[in-house]
């Protein structure tokens, strides 16, 4: 039986790309990942009495097989004799596409012929879904279980969290085989239980190559890489997973060098192996490195483009990151969600919406275009690129709305400063039996913040301190500062950092209550955060022109100049600010006090006259006529 080993795990995102993770999940070692689904075995296979209704069958599974399910389901209604292999085959093609409804409803017929391989393929869907009382239920009510009953139920407590439960079938299963012991040992590495899983690893009577990757893979991800290591050194065989596995232990503990050198010794090596190094490069900021070790790979897999896409969005080369991902389309790999979502959120940092919205059809001729994963993504993405509209209309539009959906839609009300519409979607959330977590108040917090709501903000943030079940983070505290220092109550916004538990406050809340001094030009209480913060980050060279604008605006221009020359003398400089737009599909990028684009005079010269007029009138508002003559021109 064959290990799955995958180099990049997708976790449900809030509004961004996910995180490059562990390569070396429970789901690359315990046996069950990719035969979750029992089979009929080939050994323990019931033979038709009829030869009619054998070939029957196996018309059935090679549909299935195909993904031609309704044409599988076509031919079983058309048999005029079923036995309980014409069943199981069709509940478990069912199962192996995720329609768990259909195998359920096909499995709960009068005329259903079951046996233990029947009852065990639906167990597996339901733990495949996640639905782990539903398994229990079946699994209880199961007439008769094997060992692949009992492994399957075993693996399902695993993969959602519940070791103790796990251990408990281990410990009551009549008989174990060696995909038993490995399960159970794989779930104990994962929780961090590594001592336990060597206690169970050493108990084991008969142990194959996965057994001791397994372990070598739980002593690895635990810190142990020296155990690790030992272990690897004395396994009787090893196979290119082993070697993966150890690799991946090196990245985890950034021992480079090693990870790297053991690659070299590899006796072959799989697109995986490529990949679990490429990901630990990422993961150790060697992204350069991790370039050139895809620019030489023969052959890559989705994972592979997705890996480097990932890295690329999280270090924050989002314009890299949408060329990898046309090169990968190029070159004909279909991206699968992970790649989807990285390469929105790519988009969503550049704002570039007609590219976005060419990732969007090809969305929609995927079955992802149902996921509430990229769905979230796409209204992230949208409201970024200034379509708040579009983004509320995807949002409405979805059928199977989740917490980071809900999350998503109100954190771009907040960046559009639409407080109260930010406000009244978490009041229909809640209507909505849907229970807000740390990153929703977050995003309340902050479209309070932008909208000058402090007296909801202020009840809002009652509310999160008195949800107990809730952690009050660093960044609540510094959406509270930020929204008391905005409204211009800097002296109780002080107090509140005065009061905090953690006397160490973190950047972000000093930050905050800096930004709120130089907007209103508060230089004693911006002289105390200015002087915090430095403490914190002492090559901030923000803090050093936040606190220069505050003495400028006091006309204290000494104490302004005293402040930049320190700057200086550090060695610091502020990267420029940068804005572009996006017309007739060029984009158009500009930074501070920058004149090399072509147009660059007639554009400053219409800017300087929109400001004139702005200027000598109060109440004068850009009409549609400006903004035609600025677009002309500049294209």
């Amino acid at each position: 039986m064959l290990i799955a080993s995958r180099c990049l795990r997708i976790r449900k995102p809030q509004v961004s790309s996910p995180p490059l993770s562990n390569p070396f999940s429970f789901s690359s070692f315990h046996p069950l990942t990719r035969t979750s689904t029992p089979r009929i075995s080939t050994v323990q296979r019931d033979i038709s009495a009829d030869p009619k209704t054998a070939f029957t069958n196996q018309t059935i599974t090679r549909l299935a097989n195909n993904g031609r399910i309704p044409d599988a389901r076509h031919l079983f209604d058309q048999m005029p004799h079923r036995d309980v292999i014409t069943w199981t085959s069709l509940i478990s093609a069912y199962i192996r596409c995720g329609m768990l409804r259909e195998a359920r409803a096909l499995f709960d017929r009068p005329d259903a012929q079951k046996n233990v391989i029947t009852w065990t393929a639906l167990l597996s869907g339901y733990v495949r879904s996640k639905r782990i009382l539903e398994a229990e239920d079946i699994f209880k009510r199961m007439p008769e279980k094997n060992v692949v009953s009992w492994n399957t139920m075993m693996s399902g407590y695993a993969e959602n969290g519940l070791v103790d439960k796990a251990c408990e079938v281990f410990d009551n299963m009549p008989e174990r085989n060696v995909v038993s012991w490995n399960t159970i040992v794989t779930a104990l590495c994962q929780c961090g239980r590594v001592e336990e899983a060597w206690v169970m690893f050493r108990r084991m009577p008969h142990r194959d190559v996965i057994s001791w990757t397994a372990m070598v893979a739980g002593f690895a991800q635990n810190g142990r890489v020296d155990d690790a290591q030992k272990l690897f050194d004395e396994m009787p065989e090893r196979n290119v997973v082993s070697w993966n596995a150890m690799i991946s232990g090196y990245t985890q503990n950034s021992q480079l060098d090693k990870a790297l050198e053991l690659f070299d010794k590899m006796p072959e090596r799989d697109i995986p192996s490529w990949n679990t190094m490429i990901t630990g490069l990422i993961q150790n900021g060697e992204l350069v490195e991790a370039r050139h070790l895809f620019d030489r790979m023969n052959e890559r897999n989705v994972i592979t483009w997705t890996t480097l896409i990932t890295g690329y969005e999280q270090d924050g080369q989002n314009e890299t990151a949408v060329n990898v991902f046309l090169e990968m389309q190029r070159d004909g790999v279909r991206p699968n969600q992970g790649t989807f979502v990285s390469v929105l959120a790519a988009i969503s940092n550049l704002a570039a919406l007609a590219v976005g919205q060419q990732v969007h059809q090809i969305i929609n001729k995927t079955s992802f275009q149902f996921s509430s994963f990229i769905e979230s993504a796409l209204i992230s993405m949208y409201s970024k690129c200034g379509e708040l509209f579009t983004a509320r209309e995807l949002f409405d539009l979805s059928s199977h709305k989740d917490l980071v959906s809900w999350n998503t839609m109100i954190a771009a009300y907040a960046h559009h400063g639409h407080g109260m519409d930010a406000v009244k979607l978490f009041d229909e959330m809640k209507v909505n039996s849907f229970k807000p977590d740390d990153v929703t108040y977050v995003a309340l917090l902050s479209a309070c913040s932008h909208s000058g709501l402090v007296d909801e903000g202020l009840r809002i943030f009652e509310s999160l301190v008195s949800d107990k079940s809730i952690n009050v983070r660093e960044d609540h505290y510094a959406c509270l500062v930020d929204l008391c220092g905005r409204a211009g109550r800097l002296e109780e916004a002080t107090r509140f950092i005065k009061g905090l538990k953690n006397k160490q406050s973190s950047a972000c809340v000093w930050g905050a209550l800096l930004g709120g001094c130089n907007v209103h030009g508060n230089e004693n209480i911006g002289e105390l955060a200015a002087k915090k913060l430095l403490e914190i980050e002492p090559n901030n060279a923000g803090t050093y022109l936040l606190l220069s604008n505050i003495y400028a605006s006091a006309g204290k221009w000494k104490e302004a100049a005293n402040v930049r020359l320190r700057m200086k003398d550090k060695g610091l400089k502020k990267q420029p600010g940068c804005s572009w737009i996006e017309i007739g599909n060029r984009v158009h990028v500009f930074t501070v006090r920058d004149k090399s684009h072509n147009r660059s005079e007639l554009i400053y010269g219409l800017v300087q006259d929109l400001h004139h007029k702005m200027s000598v009138s109060d109440d004068y508002a850009l009409d549609f006529d400006d903004l035609v003559v600025v677009n002309h021109q500049v294209e």
